[in-house]
């Protein structure tokens, strides 16, 4: 097997090679990874980049998305309006003081309204003052132009709004917005030259296809940066009885997205420390990213064991801060 070397000479994968290396029982999920390492240590060495993420508005959403607590249909769960001002710029301070290259700030919601956009891009305003190296994250939900102008203008390099899942199995994850939605907000972003941010949540029931679909649906929109969530389970939710992952299976899953999108960053994101267990540092083989500290309304592991686990491969933090992948 020398699938890294056919990729850097130019020989993508197609969908249906990329599906049989995907299901083939016969091929081993560690071939796969060492395969997807190749083109990680090509494009990114041995570094790790840090992001941190701000839950700057909890809750009070008209959506029903099948995997978040956060959905209309948890009611119970916290619920808060925008944090103040001062609350977002102490939460950069904290990141750049933790190493941290990208601060993600966060907002539950369909998407924001003109006040809110007002709140936040001064916010950004005063972090860039503050913290000029600390690059800003903006994902805020669906977005028009008007507000990616003003937010670029403000100084937020790059947009999160991930796809989630494929477009064959997204209405069984949410009802409320449609999968074309997400994507012209991902393109409206592109056009104001702000980095677009956009992943996948694995474990929702999707099948291989679909894992396989998600994978070439971000290589089409052009993603720097790809976070790769594998399913916390809420009780609660739709899918907070879901149980069908395992770490290899995450491995897998990993790998396939480096072999696809081989020049992006790849990120172990939300459920890593549930679902990856003792093999996170394996990941990182494949995956050149994490966030470190919580997530939005689950808890991550301590900051030193992240510290830790790079150090221990031999790895070391990405302190440069470039929102462009290597093309």
């Amino acid at each position: 097997m020398d699938i890294a070397s056919q990729i850097l000479n130019g020989e993508d994968l197609s969908p249906e090679e990329a599906y049989t290396l995907f299901t083939d029982e016969k091929i081993d999920t560690m071939d796969l990874v060492n395969e997807a390492y190749q083109l990680r240590k090509y494009y990114y060495g041995h570094k790790v980049k840090l992001n941190m993420i701000l839950n700057a508005k909890s809750g009070i959403c008209p959506e029903d998305c099948g995997y978040c607590g956060q959905s209309r249909e948890m009611k119970k769960k916290q619920r808060y309006a925008l944090i103040p001002e001062n609350q977002i710029t102490e939460g950069a301070k904290v990141a750049a003081d933790n190493h941290i290259g990208t601060y993600c700030i966060v907002m539950s919601g369909r998407g924001p309204s003109d006040k809110e956009v007002d709140h936040i891009t001064a916010s950004v305003e005063r972090i860039k003052s503050e913290h000029p190296q600390l690059k800003i994250c903006a994902c805020l939900g669906l977005a028009n132009e008007e507000q990616a102008a003003r937010l670029k203008a403000a100084g937020v390099d790059r947009y999160n709004h991930n796809l989630n899942t494929s477009e064959n199995y997204h209405d069984e994850v949410v009802t409320t917005h449609t999968y074309q939605d997400r994507v012209d907000t991902i393109e409206t972003m592109k056009a104001h030259n702000i980095s677009p941010c956009s992943g996948v949540i694995c474990g929702m029931g999707e099948t291989n296809q679909d894992i396989v679909d998600m994978a070439f649906a971000l290589k089409k929109i052009d993603a720097d940066s790809i976070p790769v969530n594998f399913l916390h389970p809420i009780k609660g939710t739709k899918f907070g009885n879901k149980d069908e992952l395992t770490p290899m299976r995450c491995l897998r899953i990993l790998a396939l997205f480096r072999l696809i999108n081989p020049s992006k960053e790849i990120r172990i994101a939300g459920g890593r420390e549930v679902n990856l267990r003792s093999l996170q540092s394996t990941a990182l083989m494949v995956a050149n990213s994490i966030f470190v500290g919580d997530y939005l309304i689950t808890g991550g592991q301590p900051n030193q064991m992240d510290y830790d686990m790079i150090r221990d491969m031999g790895y070391e933090i990405d302190y440069t801060n470039d929102m462009t992948t290597v093309q």
